[in-house]
């Protein structure tokens, strides 16, 4: 059906009494996310878009222990404490939307998450969608078609256009992952794809990288180690970077050689991925990979 959220997933939003976390909430209702809380320190009591806020996530998941996911909104400087609180309550899966959480804050949750059996994905991330079933972030929805490809993508924007072009080729989207785009995150491009590997219903799988970091390079050596593969076709973003330089996400930089969209490029060709020289090319190239 589709990986890490379906129609049973049952979320907790925190923040979300604030401008972005009302706003997106209400969104995410639309498209039928079934959304059972918020939380707010200091604001239970109120309703926003008759979703129950509460002072904390125990309080929540008193009234609500089915809650199996969280959504987190929360302001930088508060979100480390609002992520390990829901870590502690036992959520399984804890997609954090905020952007420009230190770094050192985000290896102490990530580390703990592990330990605790907690997937999270982001910081600095668009979310996660599973078109019809359900939609935890902050993605256009309508650009999103239900299908048979996977999206692991590092860059928010470039997963809403290479969705659509999927989608307006007739494929559709099982699940698209944005797994965020800062130096530190909770799920990588590795652990994504072993999920997708032994989801029934995905065939293909479509994985947007960028500069920086060597994510895009340990995923082509994991990739050449099996036996067992499903179809992949990238696109690197920051071809045109400068070495030194960051472009937009904080995991973005070039620094002594490493991490270069041609690095990256080049460990995919080596290992039979196709790549993308354009977001318009990803359709042909999958139709190539399927047929096969």
């Amino acid at each position: 059906m589709a990986i890490l959220i379906d129609n049973n997933t049952k979320v907790l939003v925190q923040g979300i009494t604030g401008k972005q976390g009302s706003f997106h909430t209400k969104l995410m209702l639309e498209y039928g996310t079934k959304i059972l809380a918020g939380v707010t320190p200091g604001k239970a009591g109120q309703y926003v878009h008759g979703v129950p806020v509460f002072n904390s996530v125990f309080d929540a998941l008193e009234k609500f222990p089915e809650i199996n996911t969280s959504i987190v909104f929360v302001p930088a400087s508060f979100a480390t404490d609002a992520i390990f609180e829901a870590i502690e309550a036992n959520i399984k899966l804890i997609v954090v939307i905020t952007e420009r959480i230190p770094m050192h804050d985000a290896a102490k949750f990530v580390n703990y998450a592990r330990i605790k059996g907690t997937i999270i994905i982001g910081p600095n991330c668009p979310g996660v969608i599973s078109p019809p079933y359900s939609k935890v972030g902050i993605m256009p929805a309508h650009v999103f078609k239900e299908g048979r490809i996977g999206i692991i993508s590092r860059s928010g924007t470039l997963t809403y256009e290479i969705a659509y072009k999927i989608s307006k080729a007739n494929l559709g989207i099982s699940t698209a992952v944005g797994i965020g785009g800062d130096a530190i995150i909770g799920t990588d491009f590795i652990e994504i794809y072993e999920m997708f590997l032994k989801d029934k219903d995905t065939d293909a799988i479509v994985l947007i990288g960028e500069i920086g970091g060597d994510l895009e390079e340990r995923f082509a050596t994991y990739y050449s180690s099996l036996k067992n593969k499903k179809p992949v076709v990238a696109f690197i973003a920051g071809k045109s970077a400068p070495e030194g330089k960051r472009m937009g996400h904080a995991g973005a930089i070039i620094s002594m050689g490493m991490g270069s969209a041609k690095e990256k490029i080049e460990a995919f060709n080596k290992v039979g991925i196709k790549v993308a020289d354009k977001p318009d090319e990803i359709p042909k190239l999958l139709y190539e990979e399927l047929k096969r």
